[in-house]
């Protein structure tokens, strides 16, 4: 057997994962032009308390007369109740999707992938990168450390888009820059309106903001997520930042089609996204041609 596959069938879940569980739509919040974050709930109540997953895992969502789509799963498996899914809308399958309302029932499997290694980060400090819609599946990392607090050192989060008009999350964020337990650096590539100005007073690309972190380097791990021609830049700094390229992780969803690697879309050389990944150590990405 594929150690892949092997990896694949050892995911501890408590229900079949190649078997879609019917959702409904509880909540509906629209973030920014084209994106809007989707609470689901289980029609089976056990699943509600039962259903789990790891920051960084993804799932398929069925779309009815529309098809299936792979999504990082933007909530913290540490809040129990409800999935939330954030969806850009792109295409004709998510389009479907961002026309549907409260009440509507869709089909979800999985989770699915790896993610990100919550268990070796523990007792380091933890940096996370995001970029773009990459805050979705990194929201999840963020409030998984911060409801396990005391397992990790200190915490920073850099997020980069950009206006103040696409940032994700907005009054999210902005609590979280409140928060003394962990701190954040906004950037936003040009600061051109009143709303832009008074969401960050820096301009710039989020590479900008590395040199500020006041961490040491050998003790921390990262994450990242964000368009993947980016990954190459950000890379480059953490290491020219004194980072360990063993320590730094990226999620990449590359063209995932089925979750379970059976199809080959996501194929990149000997991997499969859906399986291997999505997230992978920053040297896959440096020596795995065509990954980014």
């Amino acid at each position: 057997m594929k150690k892949s596959l092997e990896k694949l069938l050892t995911i501890s879940t408590v229900h079949d994962p190649f078997k879609p569980q019917k959702v409904r739509i509880a909540d509906i919040e629209e973030l920014a032009p084209g994106h809007k974050r989707f609470s689901f709930v289980f029609l089976n109540d056990e699943l509600n308390e039962t259903w789990s997953f790891k920051p960084g895992q993804f799932v398929m969502l069925t779309v009815p007369k529309a098809g299936e789509i792979p999504i990082s799963i933007c909530s913290s498996p540490t809040r129990k109740g409800t999935v939330e899914l954030t969806v850009r809308n792109v295409g004709r399958k998510t389009s479907v999707l961002h026309q549907m309302s409260c009440g509507d029932v869709l089909g979800l499997r999985g989770p699915y992938g790896n993610s990100f290694p919550v268990d070796l980060m523990e007792g380091h400090n933890v940096l996370i990168i995001a970029g773009g819609l990459g805050m979705a599946p990194l929201r999840s990392l963020v409030w998984y450390v911060l409801d396990k607090r005391e397992r990790y050192k200190e915490i920073y989060l850099l997020y980069g888009t950009r206006n103040y008009e696409s940032v994700l999350y907005k009054e999210e964020l902005k609590r979280l820059k409140e928060r003394d337990d962990i701190k954040c650096l906004f950037i936003l590539d040009r600061l051109e309106t009143e709303e832009d100005r008074s969401w960050t007073d820096r301009e710039g690309l989020i590479t900008s903001l590395i040199p500020e972190v006041d961490l040491d380097p050998a003790d921390t791990y990262v994450a990242v997520c964000g368009p993947p021609v980016a990954y190459k830049f950000i890379g480059a700094e953490l290491i020219r930042n004194g980072y360990q390229e063993s320590k730094v992780f990226v999620s990449l969803e590359r063209k995932m089609e089925c979750g379970v690697g059976k199809c080959g879309h996501c194929q990149v050389g000997y991997k499969f996204t859906c399986v291997d990944g999505p997230i992978f150590p920053l040297w896959d990405t440096k020596n795995l041609p065509k990954m980014i």
